[in-house]
Order: C-alpha cells, then sequence, then structure tokens
C-alpha cells in the first residue's frame, strides 16, 4: 500500500528547516540547489513545493510569524491588566531574543534585494502586519490604530538595538515603560477593555 504523504506538513516541515539556513547565508547568495542539498531533498522535490526562491522565503516569513503570534497569545492572553501584558512582553521578547534576532536579520537582508513598493504590495507581506496587529490588539485590549503601531515600533527597535549589540537596551525595562506610558495615556475605558477580551485565534 503506498505511503499516504501530507503534503502540507511536509511543506512546513521544509520551511522550519530553511529558518537557520537564511539566517546563516543571504538572501541573495543562497540557492535552491544549496537549500535542497542542506535539507537533503532534491531540487525538483523543491520547487514542487516552492516554485522560486522567493516564494519559498515568502511561506517562509507567514509560517514563522503565524507560529510566532500563537507562542505570544500562549503567554500573553491570561494577563489582567495592560501593565501585567506588557510586563509579560518584555520578557516573553527576551526569553526568545535569538530568534527575533535572526527574523529581523533575514527580514532586512530580504528588504536589500527588493523594491519597497513592490515588497509591500505583496498580499503576503500585508497579511502578516494585519496579523500581526491584529493579535497585539486583541492581546492588550486596545483597537487604536496608532497605539498598535507604537507598541510594534517599538518592539522593531529594540530588536535591531539588539541585533547591533547594543546591550543597554532591555526588552523588559523598554516594555515595562512603555505599559506605564501607555497606562497614563489611555482613557479608563480602554484599560478596562483589557479584562474582556477572549481567546485569539489565528486564521
Amino acid at each position: 500500500m503506498p505511503k499516504i504523504v501530507d503534503h502540507d506538513q511536509y511543506r512546513r516541515e521544509l520551511l522550519s528547516r530553511c529558518f537557520d539556513l537564511f539566517a546563516q547565508k543571504s538572501y541573495g547568495s543562497i540557492t535552491m540547489r544549496y537549500i535542497a542539498q542542506e535539507l537533503g531533498v532534491s531540487t525538483g522535490t523543491l520547487y514542487h513545493y516552492f516554485p522560486s526562491k522567493q516564494a519559498l522565503f515568502e511561506q517562509l516569513v507567514e509560517e514563522v510569524c503565524q507560529q510566532e503570534i500563537l507562542m505570544a497569545i500562549a503567554e500573553l492572553e491570561f494577563t489582567q491588566t495592560l501593565q501585567e501584558t506588557m510586563d509579560a512582553m518584555g520578557k516573553f521578547l527576551a526569553k526568545h531574543e535569538d530568534y527575533f534576532i535572526k527574523l529581523t536579520y533575514i527580514f532586512v537582508d530580504f528588504c536589500q534585494h527588493q523594491d519597497s513598493k513592490q515588497m509591500w504590495s505583496s498580499r503576503m507581506f500585508r497579511r502578516v502586519d494585519e496579523r500581526s496587529r491584529q493579535a497585539i490588539s486583541k492581546v492588550i485590549g486596545i483597537e487604536d490604530s496608532t497605539v498598535i503601531s507604537l507598541i510594534l515600533s517599538l518592539i522593531d527597535g529594540v530588536i535591531l538595538e539588539r541585533l547591533w549589540g547594543n546591550e543597554k537596551v532591555s526588552f523588559t525595562e523598554q516594555c515595562t515603560l512603555l505599559g506605564k506610558m501607555l497606562t497614563a495615556y489611555l482613557p479608563e475605558h480602554q484599560l478596562n477593555r483589557k479584562l474582556n477580551y477572549k481567546s485569539y485565534s489565528v486564521n
């Protein structure tokens, strides 16, 4: 009897093994042949699942970002106040610092090979951005898009500082400080909304 292959699961397994490859090699220098060799599969198999290197990379970003959101939701969704959530977010980012630095590095490296307008016209990148915003909104309990942008910008900024080797910048300190600033800035009814939010699932 022929072996039944779960093609979607196999595709995800290939993607997960590609993460470190892109972190170790620049997007411009890595090839599909090299990826196939490192994964121990034929180039034909790789092209069966991914029609191009860019398609593989875009699916990789979407997959790892979805997993990142699920991990964050699991650790943050049961906090009771905005300050507790921001404190927990700082600890979560510090705990997974190496992963976020690698992810940021491969994303910045990829951007060097793309036209910025063309990149953000990609439906995949728009989906990743929208899912990140929805997750932050759900966990924090805030719908203000400007505040969501502020939180994401701070996270990205701290990751870049850590990537550059700045040890004076701390995830926990920055998130705790931002929590205090938002608590002082936001109206009381927005702070109370946090208690009414239900669990979040990624579509």
